[in-house]
Order: C-alpha cells, then sequence, then structure tokens
C-alpha cells in the first residue's frame, strides 16, 4: 500500500473514529388526522456530529429543527409518524431499535433540553426530587446516593444554594434558574450526546450569555457531542463548530461556523444574518428573509438595499427636533412601587421589595422611549404602574396634564381608552375560547363605540388587514396561530380604541427573528400613521436601540442611564450598561 492510500486510510478511520452521530436521508412525515394524508415536515436531512464538537441547527419556527432533533430521541408518535433514513449513533441505527430498546439511549446516552423549562419541569414536584428521579431510573441508586449527585450536578451547573434550590419547586425559581435545572437533569447520566433545543429563547441576554458558557464548559469537561438548535444566528455563532441552516425542512446551508457567518451563499441564511437588529447600523426598515429571497430571484443588489434603507445624520437631528419641541405627553414624578415581603406579629410590614424606586421621567408625543434591562430590574412593573395595573406606592403619572393616580374607578377607564398595553405572552393575553375577532371587538364593546357589533366587526376586519392578517382569521381562535401572527392580534385589539400612548412589554422577545423583524416594522409604520407614542421595553439592548428614540436603562428599580440610544451604545456610562453590550451575542 502507497504512503497516500495509508494516508488515507488513517484519516478514514479517524474520522469514523470521532463521529458520534450520522443523520443520513433523513425523511419525516405527520398524520393528518383530519382526511387522513400525509404532510412531509423534514426532506433528505444529512449531518453528522463529532465528539467534543457542537452543530448549530437554525432556522425559524416550522423549518424542521425540533422535529429534527425529536427524531433522534425518538420521541415521536409512532402511530402518527413516518420517519425514513438513517440516524447512526454508535454504529447503531436508532430507527431499527424498538420502544423497549431505545429506553437505553434516551435519558442516558443521549440526553435532551427542551425550550421551555417551566413546562418541562412538574410544578407539583421539587426540582431536587424531579433530577433524583432521572438518577435513580438510569444509574440504579439509592435514594441518598442520587440526593448527594443531584446537589453536585447543581453545583456543577453553578445555581446558588444547591441544598435549596433542591427544595424548591419550579414556580419559586427565575428563569435562568429553571433552565439550568434542565441541564443539571440532562447531565445527570453523563450523556455522550447533549440536544440543546432553544435554551436561551427570552432570557436576558446577560442570563444567555451565562448558560452559552456554562455549556460549552460542561462540554470540555465532558467531553459530550452537542446540537445546539436556535432561530437566532447570532447566538449559534457564539457556541457552534458546525452550523446547518434549516429552511421549509431541508438543509439549505451548512459548513464550519466561521466560514458560514463570514461568506454566507444561501439567500435565507443572508436574511437570517440581516434581519437581527445590529447596534452597529441605524435601519429605518429592519430586512426580512422575503426581502433576501425575492433579491436574488430578482437579481437586486442587496448591498445597495440596505445601504438605501439606512437613516441619515440629518434625518435623525430633524425628527429630534420635532419631537422634542413640544410638552411631554407623559410625566413620572418621583414614582414607586414597593411589595412588602415581611410582616410583624401585627401585621405591621418590615421590609419591602422596591420594584421600582424614585423614577421620574418624560415621554413626548410620537416618540419611542426604549427601557432596557434584565428581569426583575422593574421594568415591567413601571409600564403596569403608569396603568395602575399595579397601584404605585407614591409619586405622580401625569398624563395630558391629568395626574392618573388621583382618578376614580371610571375616569380610570376612560383614561385606559387612551393607554393600552401589548403584554409579554400574547397567548395567555387572549381568551382561549373567544375567537380573535370577538377578541378584538369586546373592547370596542365595553367601552360603546359605534352603533352595533355589525360596525364594530367591519372595524375589526379592517385592522386585521391593517396587521397583515385576513378577514377570514375573525372566526378562528388563538391556538390556530403562529406566534407572530398572534403578537399581530394583540397589536390590533390594542388598537381598536385608537389609543395616543401605547407600552409595549417585551412584545418580541420570543419570536423568531425574521418574525421579530416583521413585528417591528409593523409597529414603526403603525406609529407613523396614526401618530403612537410607545414605552417600548424589553431586555434585548440591540432591539430597544433600533426602534427607541431615547433609551433608559434600568437595574434594581432605579434608572442606570438614559439618552440616545447611539450614545449609550458607543459610550456607556454605567458599568451594568457595559455588562448588558458585552452580553449581546455574534
Amino acid at each position: 500500500m502507497n504512503a497516500r492510500l495509508i494516508s488515507n486510510s488513517i484519516r478514514s478511520n479517524y474520522y469514523l473514529a470521532a463521529e458520534m452521530l450520522n443523520v443520513n436521508n433523513l425523511n419525516i412525515e405527520f398524520l393528518n388526522r383530519e382526511d387522513k394524508s400525509w404532510f412531509k415536515a423534514v426532506s433528505n436531512v444529512s449531518f453528522t456530529v463529532e465528539k467534543g464538537k457542537v452543530l448549530g441547527i437554525v432556522g425559524e419556527s416550522g423549518s424542521g429543527k425540533s422535529v429534527t432533533s425529536f427524531s433522534i430521541m425518538r420521541l415521536h408518535d409512532p402511530q402518527s409518524t413516518k420517519i425514513e433514513g438513517g440516524i447512526v449513533f454508535d454504529e447503531i441505527n436508532l430507527l431499527n431499535l424498538s420502544a423497549e430498546e431505545i429506553k437505553k439511549y434516551r435519558g442516558n446516552k443521549i440526553a435532551m433540553i427542551f425550550q421551555e423549562p417551566m413546562t418541562s419541569l412538574n410544578p407539583v414536584f421539587t426540582c431536587g426530587y424531579q433530577v433524583k428521579e432521572a438518577i435513580m431510573l438510569h444509574q440504579q441508586v439509592d435514594k441518598h446516593e442520587a440526593k448527594r449527585q443531584t446537589i453536585e450536578l447543581f453545583k456543577e451547573v453553578h445555581l446558588p444554594r444547591p441544598e435549596n434550590i433542591f427544595d424548591s419547586y419550579p414556580h419559586q425559581l427565575s428563569g435562568g434558574q429553571k433552565q439550568r435545572v434542565m441541564i443539571a437533569m440532562a447531565l445527570s447520566c453523563n450523556p455522550q450526546l447533549l440536544i440543546a433545543d432553544e435554551p436561551t429563547t427570552a432570557l436576558d441576554v446577560t442570563v444567555q450569555k451565562t448558560i452559552l458558557e456554562l455549556l460549552l464548559k460542561l462540554k470540555e469537561e465532558r467531553q459530550m457531542a452537542m446540537i445546539f438548535i436556535s432561530h437566532d444566528l447570532a447566538v449559534i455563532s457564539e457556541i457552534a463548530d458546525e452550523v446547518a441552516v434549516m429552511y421549509k425542512g431541508q438543509v439549505v446551508e451548512q459548513g464550519p461556523a466561521k466560514s458560514l457567518f463570514n461568506d454566507p451563499q444561501n439567500p435565507y441564511t443572508k436574511g437570517l444574518l440581516a434581519c437581527r437588529p445590529a447596534p452597529q447600523r441605524l435601519l429605518k426598515k429592519l430586512p426580512v428573509v422575503a426581502d433576501f429571497l425575492n433579491a436574488e430571484n430578482n437579481g437586486a443588489d442587496v448591498k445597495h438595499m440596505l445601504a438605501q434603507n439606512s437613516y441619515t445624520p440629518e434625518e435623525i437631528a430633524a425628527r429630534r427636533t420635532e419631537l422634542y419641541s413640544q410638552p411631554a405627553l407623559l410625566q413620572l414624578k418621583n414614582m414607586c412601587t414597593w411589595y412588602p415581603i415581611s410582616t410583624g406579629l401585627f401585621g405591621k410590614t418590615k421590609a419591602y421589595v422596591k420594584a421600582v424606586d424614585d423614577i421620574s421621567l418624560e415621554v413626548f408625543p410620537g416618540e419611542t422611549l426604549g427601557l432596557v434591562g434584565e428581569s426583575g430590574c422593574g421594568k415591567t412593573t413601571l409600564g403596569r404602574s403608569i396603568l395602575r395595573l399595579v397601584e404605585p406606592t407614591s409619586g405622580q403619572v401625569i398624563f395630558e396634564n391629568t395626574n392618573i393616580r388621583s382618578l376614580d374607578a371610571k375616569a380610570l377607564r376612560k383614561m385606559r381608552r387612551d393607554v393600552q398595553i401589548i403584554f409579554q405572552d400574547p397567548y395567555s393575553a387572549l381568551n382561549p375560547r373567544l375567537t380573535v375577532g370577538n377578541a378584538i371587538m369586546e373592547p370596542l364593546q365595553v367601552h360603546k363605540l359605534y352603533s352595533n357589533d355589525a360596525e364594530r366587526k367591519k372595524k375589526v376586519l379592517e385592522l386585521l388587514q391593517r396587521v397583515d392578517l385576513k378577514p377570514e382569521h375573525f372566526d378562528r381562535y388563538p391556538h390556530e396561530f403562529s406566534g407572530g401572527q398572534r403578537q399581530r392580534i394583540v397589536i390590533a385589539r390594542a388598537l381598536a380604541l385608537k389609543p395616543k400612548f401605547i407600552i409595549c412589554d417585551e412584545s418580541v422577545s420570543a419570536l423568531d427573528v425574521s418574525v421579530q423583524a416583521q413585528v417591528l416594522n409593523l409597529l414603526r409604520e403603525l406609529q407613523l400613521e396614526f401618530g403612537l407614542t410607545y414605552i417600548f421595553i424589553s431586555h434585548d439592548l440591540a432591539v430597544v436601540k433600533h426602534i427607541s428614540d431615547r433609551m433608559i436603562v434600568m437595574n434594581k428599580g432605579k434608572i442606570e442611564e438614559q439618552g440616545f440610544p447611539e450614545d449609550i451604545y458607543n459610550n456607556p456610562q454605567a458599568e451594568y450598561t457595559k455588562q448588558l453590550i458585552a452580553a449581546i451575542p455574534g
């Protein structure tokens, strides 16, 4: 055998040894129970995962990312799912194993961190019990040894006070802490392959950064392979060695992370990269994936398209002169919202959580004021205190020269026609028993606007079309819509009463980057069309910088700093702000 063949043989054997998972020509179909037809969700997907490496799978909701990962764990219902192709792990095709045989791999050699920890953890059992149960199931150890291992795992994932967390229920933990419990559970049996399905969605950027760093540290220490699934290419860039981009059930581009991010070839990949707000640029309108797909089809120059879309310094100066030469629409003066946390023997409050602590600010007509900070900093409490959904403890809330805190119930209800709120989770904000048309019509009925329901329905149909939904959506229920569509529904409901002022509370935090871009563009269009004023609340500094005229950074109930977005981003004064900027992925 000559030297070249020997070299090729050694290289081939090396890659065979390094390869932990090989997915080859994977096809997945689901049964439509209504008409008994089959829908193809994944088509000819192939990729490999090497030992000690991270494969990032990226794409929008519905692209097939989670469906593919669930097939590796064999979590699909065999009665309504057809899976063809090969999923070879440790030289065994997992698709050929029986239901009993796959249990030896699932949770043991292959573990998974699911997207939403609150729905993955059982609310009636303590966090420690749930991890301990997994250890006892797979390792055949007694409960004392399982508890010891659980506490050690909690220490390994940097949970504070592990012994206390062991006895805590999921609802008593923050989002980041619940995610760490899920990571500890996934690691409990020392898996060879860890699948992380959107593990940082809707987390603060600083918490997200610590979770990513933790996963990389654990991967190195345990020499695991990892599949990391996300809709956000910026997050994938922080953790992945190789990247596979999925679109409509197919892998449209894959390769080494550095090459793919520096020189993406597929227009879909280019779109995903561009529609994420970038703090370094100020665009009038965020590009969306469709722009890039259309540009590719029509031979348009995408770089020229983006350049034409940027604000000039003169346009920014003119807008600021117009905004800040008029009286304020809303003023907060020394507002506090404190919660009692303990009482004495006779019910006397001994201490407070100062959720909002001595806040003073102004918002001008037509302005977007961005509030940014981590969970628990007081952003949402501030927004709800303005509307008196939470009663402020002290201070003044002056809207159009009227102190909202002095209004009785009837006057407050009338005022709320002018001040609306878009809540963080549109699904929980909508009544699942009401069609979306009736949900939007309801405030019109409460405030007795228009003569009858026929006129109100006509108005609702106009609103649905204005937020890019269809008239036939009137009679559908919330569960029949995607996350982005539900967000458009609650925006339409907020617009129904023709308000002057809207509080947007984390209204894009859990959306795909491309859908997020569409909603941000819609909010800006509606502002210009209806003369709306926004307070835009988010933990994502890049998003807030994109949409805001001015920005306030909050921390522990107080204002850390405030000013124009580019000044805060380019020259932050507070150490807390510097940490937020450093945590922006990508």
